[in-house]
């Protein structure tokens, strides 16, 4: 099993639909590699902290640094 058919079965587990999880794979991939580029971690480091957000936001839980962070909905 590949990369993108691993990923699109934890989305499937967290509750996404087969089309929905299939894309969020390609977009963790894609996030994945910016993360390489623009920060210079390793993939395993960028691909372990997507998913921890993808988990985390799935169980309604707020990530470490996302705290007191304006939404996109606050009025300016």
């Amino acid at each position: 099993m590949n990369e993108h058919e691993q990923l699109t079965q934890l989305c499937l587990k967290l509750g996404a639909d087969r089309v929905q999880a299939e894309r969020m794979a390609a977009q963790l991939v894609k996030r994945t590699d910016q993360l390489v580029a623009e920060r210079g971690i390793s993939r395993m480091d960028a691909m372990g902290y997507l998913l921890q957000l993808v988990t985390k936001g799935r169980n309604g839980e707020t990530p470490a640094g996302f705290e007191g962070q304006p939404s996109l909905f606050d009025k300016k």
